[in-house]
């Protein structure tokens, strides 16, 4: 679909709930390297006034990695999956209850990125990603040292799939759940939600959408890429202003 096909609920009504790594970002070799364009931020904020102040960034990051990248905190943003959210840019941020994670699984990635060079590490506040985008055939191997640590606590822990990564992380949080938050309250709640994202992990962020009477955009299927999102979002931010109704 043509961006300039989707139909978008008003400024007045819409919500947007929008992922970071390649959707708003291009994807970097490696995660410290993605660039934040310059304009990027500027047409966030625009975008964000317009909708009553309802602009969200939803990612797998931790908020302050996020908050780094724009250089303070401009935005609410739902963090690691909705394991932490700051409600708005000047709300304490609310971290989640979260099952502790294993000293001896860490030390078990970290043995596992040391035997398979390119592969990287990313801790996070209860779990950690395991990037193999430099080492292409090191995915399946990965994926074998994580199944046995969280068959050993099926209830507390899964391994989902993301590009050229797998993530350990708490289970029964996701986008979904991160969603849910986020239209619970002010100025979000009433609002229809635009979610976008381009991941796996984004399937469930954009299904919440959908069941809650809004839209769940796939960016190689809407946008092709980030660069795409990019320009309509400042297209939308540009020539929308003073009126409750899109550009054409």
């Amino acid at each position: 679909m043509p961006p300039n096909l989707i139909n978008l609920p008003p400024p007045s009504r819409a919500a947007f709930l929008l992922d970071f790594d390649g959707t708003l970002v291009d994807i970097a070799p490696r995660p410290e390297q993605v660039v934040v364009p310059a304009a990027l931020p500027g047409h966030l904020i625009k975008l964000r006034a317009l909708c009553g102040g309802a602009l969200a960034l939803v990612s797998g990051r931790p908020i302050a990695q996020i908050e780094a990248f724009f250089g303070g905190a401009h935005f609410a943003i739902a963090g690691e999956h909705g394991t932490a959210i700051r409600h708005a840019p000047d709300a304490p941020i609310e971290n989640l209850p979260l099952p502790d994670l294993p000293a001896k699984w860490m030390r078990a990635a970290e043995a596992a990125v040391a035997a398979h060079p390119g592969t990287q590490l990313e801790p996070k506040r209860n779990g950690f990603v395991l990037h193999y985008r430099g080492a292409p055939g090191a995915g399946d191997a990965l994926l074998a040292v994580l199944a046995p640590l969280v068959a050993e606590q099926p209830q507390n822990f899964h391994v989902s799939p993301a590009k050229m990564a797998w993530e350990l992380r708490p289970a029964g949080l996701d986008k979904g759940t991160a969603v849910r938050a986020l239209m619970a309250r002010a100025p979000f709640a009433g609002r229809l939600p635009v979610f976008i994202g381009d991941d796996v992990t984004d399937e469930d962020g954009m299904r919440e959408a959908r069941a809650m009477g809004g839209l769940g955009l796939r960016v190689p299927d809407v946008f092709n890429d980030a660069a795409g999102v990019r320009t309509w979002l400042a297209h939308l931010a540009e020539t929308a202003a003073g009126a409750d109704a899109w550009p054409a």
